[in-house]
């Protein structure tokens, strides 16, 4: 829980690195808040659409779109890649892949360009 605050508190901040655990843990809280949420949706009735999203889901949705950018950018600085990089993802099927190892490997073990190695100095 404390990455998941970690990120929001660093909201707008898309200079720097992220490690994988920070990277990581946020997508694995963002999921279960947003199946909650999406849940919680459902149980109030406030589904509307086709593809049945609700109120609530969309509100958090919005509400984690920056930081969730903001730490993947920060977590391809630790790769030594650019946050544009994001941008592979408009590449059908292989940028989905590429972008998912890229997030997936070791940041780089010394100083990029980006700023010092997150894991010589951990901010938990």
């Amino acid at each position: 829980m404390q990455w998941f605050l970690k990120v929001l508190n660093q909201y707008s901040d898309f200079d720097g690195r992220a490690r994988r655990k920070e990277y990581w843990m946020f997508v694995l809280f963002n999921m279960v808040f947003g199946f909650a949420a999406s849940m919680l949706d459902v149980a109030l009735g406030l589904i509307w659409g086709v593809w049945g999203y609700g109120l609530i889901q969309a509100i958090y949705g919005l509400a984690m779109f920056i930081p969730g950018l903001a730490v993947g950018v920060r977590r391809l600085h630790d790769v030594g890649k650019s946050g544009w990089m994001f941008l592979i993802l408009l590449i059908p099927i292989i940028g989905f892949i590429w972008l998912t190892v890229l997030l997936l490997i070791e940041g780089d073990p010394v100083e990029n360009q980006y700023g010092p190695n997150p894991k010589n100095f951990p901010s938990m």
